[in-house]
């Protein structure tokens, strides 16, 4: 899909000729549960698979139209190895490269059932590749790939050297709306200004190995505790009070961004908006001095935009 979405045209390895039998994963689910029930499935091993065998090439034609954009231009060539391949996805989608190698690799191979056990104890209708973008298109997704990963607990501030930006705001408007605009930040949303100061920070972090700004958020609005937000993690979510976002992006050191929210009278909300870091070494101080300049165009920026939207 991604590939589909930003790319009009491809020069791909010759592995996109290789069948595949794409399959929803709530047939995946269906079929985990049904064989629970089912006896003669026990001690065996079954091969699952969609409707519709296709070439992957045939699959991100099928996904374009369904995206409801042009014919993608398609042309294979035998010299791109895995390994150039992973660098290029990782270079225009928001699959890091040390995800797409393995997944390159195992394109060569042909994944399509060699036969019908699975549909004949266990019968039922699949989906189709739509399956994939319903959900998508409406929002309604209940988890994506980017949320997984490691979610610590907050950071043991009290040890070492904890470097902290604090800077706050009062804004016109009730905690309830001051909240539901925090919890909007990143992905599409952007970070209420100072943008493509945001995008040079994420394409130097997806330079050397890091997420960088690829991986979004799930909703635009929704957010729940442990999700992806581009190079953060979420690690404390308190409805109306706090939001703490922890940084997963290659750094010489630990640093999180906390949101508290205290109402305040006659309708407005006091937001202290906090940036700490614990560095490594010589290297983690000399990175927050080089940085704190920057924090004091973009935080601001950040403040106002804030107020501004919730104030309509």
């Amino acid at each position: 899909r991604y590939l589909v979405e930003r790319l009009p045209i491809m020069v791909t390895p010759k592995w996109v000729k290789t069948e595949t039998q794409p399959v929803a994963i709530r047939d995946v689910l269906r079929y985990l549960v049904a064989c629970l029930d089912v006896d003669e499935t026990a001690g065996k091993t079954l091969d699952i698979g969609g409707p519709d065998v296709m070439s992957y090439r045939n699959v991100m034609q099928v996904m374009a139209e369904k995206l409801k954009l042009r014919r993608r231009i398609i042309l294979p060539v035998p010299v791109l190895t895995p390994y150039l391949s992973s660098l290029w996805i990782g270079l225009v989608t928001p699959v890091s490269s040390s995800i797409a190698r393995p997944l390159a690799e195992g394109l060569k191979n042909r994944t399509v059932c060699r036969n019908d056990d699975a549909v004949r104890l266990m019968p039922g209708e699949c989906l189709g590749i739509e399956a994939a973008l319903g959900k998508t298109q409406q929002g309604d997704i209940e988890t994506r790939w980017s949320t997984a990963g490691k979610i610590p607990g907050d950071p043991d501030w009290s040890g070492g050297t904890t470097l902290t930006d604090r800077r706050e705001i009062t804004v016109q408007g009730s905690v309830e709306q001051t909240f539901a605009e925090i919890r909007s930040i990143g992905g599409a949303n952007g970070y209420w200004g100072a943008g493509f100061l945001w995008r040079i920070r994420g394409w130097m972090d997806q330079a050397i190995g890091g997420p960088g700004l690829r991986r979004g958020r799930r909703h635009p609005r929704d957010l729940h505790y442990g999700e992806a937000v581009d190079f953060w993690r979420v690690t404390k979510l308190v409805p109306n009070e706090r939001l703490t976002l922890r940084a997963e992006m290659k750094l010489p050191g630990e640093a999180e961004l906390d949101f508290q929210l205290e109402p305040s009278a006659a309708e407005t909300t006091q937001v202290v908006m906090t940036a700490r870091f614990r560095p490594k070494g010589l290297l983690g101080l000399a990175y927050w001095y080089a940085v704190l300049p920057l924090h004091g165009l973009v935080f601001p920026v950040m403040l106002r935009g804030i107020a501004k939207n919730v104030r309509g």
